[in-house]
């Protein structure tokens, strides 16, 4: 099923490219049609990045009498002092910047927007991550849009500064690009449910009070708005065509954690919104489809893990029971759900990097690395989808950032990594050896001199956790 959903969402995204956008839009000509816009930068202990995030925004160009920027800031270390001198600079040049502090961090990022909104002045309200660089047009890009006053939401597609920096950033930003291509696109087009990221992308004010303000009940705060925004009717505008850059972990502990809260998130929000989803009069039968298999995105790692583990003894049941060999024919039929996801990640990549020969080679060797990697991260993210499905609740632990110029190795330093690997990670290093157990026993099963239907997939589970095994042991600071 979610393969085929990814399929319709390829089908839809095809025939998205072909249409002209007619979107009615805000006169910038006309001073009378500013909008007032407060940008939000949530920020907590950003050392390495504040200086970097603060001098960016400051270029953004927008009238300045219709502009402020407040830093929410939750720090507990010396970036605090280091935002604050910045600030003052920025004061000084006639810019409308505040440094907001609380006592707590009840409510996480959540509860710190929540606080930023209670005095912020703008109409519109655009959020940024400690990590993203909006260009100096950004607001002329996305602001206009909000002439519709049906539109809650404008979302920016991400870029990635450091793609190409290791294995890691380049299978992170090929999952990350599938996310906004594919199914960002392909769900706006049609009008089925799609989320605002968390940042790069401007919210409405009135759409957040009317959805009932930000929560921090779940890890993935910016999904749950979404949704409660979209059941009551507003509408969201993905912008694939405007990038906004910023920068991947380049460590395993930082996508670890990063990953943990994803597909937490993701599963906590399944269990809040499931229900409300399936009761609205106002959501069409496929939008509903769309938005539970969405919502079941995480999901998918439980599936994937089951799949993984239960595949060496399946193939010694398929050899000793001649009777039930039908069976596993007919279940073969379930491959083709990777020849679906192979093709539509390929549109994915030629939209990107451009098609042709040389580039599709390129791909198949993208595709599959990112597959056994992503397979070799399932045992990680089960664990965070059983806790988030079974109200387990947990800190929300945010991604560190580094500020990396594109030298190797100078994450070292960077205080806010993990030093100690989870006992996961052991587990990780088991199911490696497990899975040579795997192949090796394709040699020996059957009387035919072997079977070797599943040596591929125990092979990519092999490459995919022993990566991860390797990488979480010996990367550290």
């Amino acid at each position: 099923m979610y393969a085929l959903a990814q399929l319709n969402l390829l089908l839809n995204y095809l025939k998205a490219r072909k249409k002209v956008d007619n979107s009615e839009k805000f006169d910038f000509s006309n001073t009378n049609e500013i909008p007032y816009i407060t940008i939000q930068l949530p920020v907590y202990n950003e050392l390495y990045v504040m200086e970097r995030l603060l001098k960016n925004i400051a270029l953004l160009e927008y009238p300045r009498e219709k502009l402020e920027i407040q830093v929410l800031d939750d720090s507990t270390d010396e970036s605090v002092e280091i935002t604050a001198k910045l600030i003052k600079e920025i004061q000084a040049l006639g810019i409308d910047i505040q440094h907001t502090r609380r006592t707590d961090r009840k409510g996480f990022k959540a509860g710190a927007l929540k606080e930023g909104l209670k005095t912020a002045k703008g109409e519109f309200i655009a959020i940024f991550d400690a990590d993203f660089l909006p260009e100096p047009d950004w607001l002329y890009k996305t602001i206009p849009y909000f002439k519709d006053s049906s539109i809650g939401v404008v979302q920016t597609r991400w870029g990635h500064i450091n793609r190409n920096y290791s294995t890691l950033t380049k299978i992170q930003a090929f999952a990350l690009d599938a996310h906004f291509t594919l199914e960002q696109v392909g769900r706006n087009s049609q009008g089925h449910f799609i989320n605002f990221n968390g940042t790069a992308g401007v919210w409405r004010k009135e759409c957040i009070y009317d959805a009932g303000n930000w929560e921090g009940d779940t890890l993935t705060e910016d999904l749950d708005l979404s949704y409660r925004a979209q059941l009551k009717n507003w509408k969201f505008k993905y912008l694939e065509e405007v990038v906004t850059p910023a920068e991947l972990p380049v460590v395993i502990s930082a996508a670890r954690s990063q990953q943990f809260r994803w597909n937490k998130g993701g599963a906590e929000n399944f269990q809040k919104m499931m229900k409300r989803v399936i009761k609205s009069k106002n959501v069409s039968f496929k939008t509903k489809i769309h938005s539970l298999l969405h919502l079941l995105n995480s999901s998918m790692f439980t599936c994937i893990f089951l799949v993984a583990v239960l595949s060496i003894p399946m193939l010694y049941i398929k050899n000793e029971y001649a009777h039930l060999k039908i069976y596993f024919f007919v279940m073969s039929f379930f491959v083709i759900s990777s020849l679906i996801f192979f093709i539509c990640y390929w549109y994915m990549f030629k939209a990107i990097y451009g098609g042709g020969f040389i580039k599709f080679i390129k791909y198949i060797g993208s595709f599959f690395t990112f597959f056994s990697i992503a397979m070799g991260f399932s045992l990680h993210n089960t664990i965070a989808v059983l806790e988030g499905h079974l109200g387990k609740k947990s800190e929300f632990i945010r991604t560190p950032k580094f500020n990396i110029s594109g030298l190797k190795g100078e994450w070292k330093s960077n205080k806010y990594i993990t030093k100690k690997p989870s006992f996961h990670v052991i587990l990780e290093g088991l199911l490696a050896l497990y899975f040579v157990f795997g192949m090796y026993s394709a040699f020996i099963v059957g009387d035919q001199g072997g079977d070797f239907g599943l040596f591929p997939f125990h092979f990519m589970l092999f490459i995919g956790y022993s990566y991860v095994f390797f990488k979480s042991i010996f990367s550290k600071a």
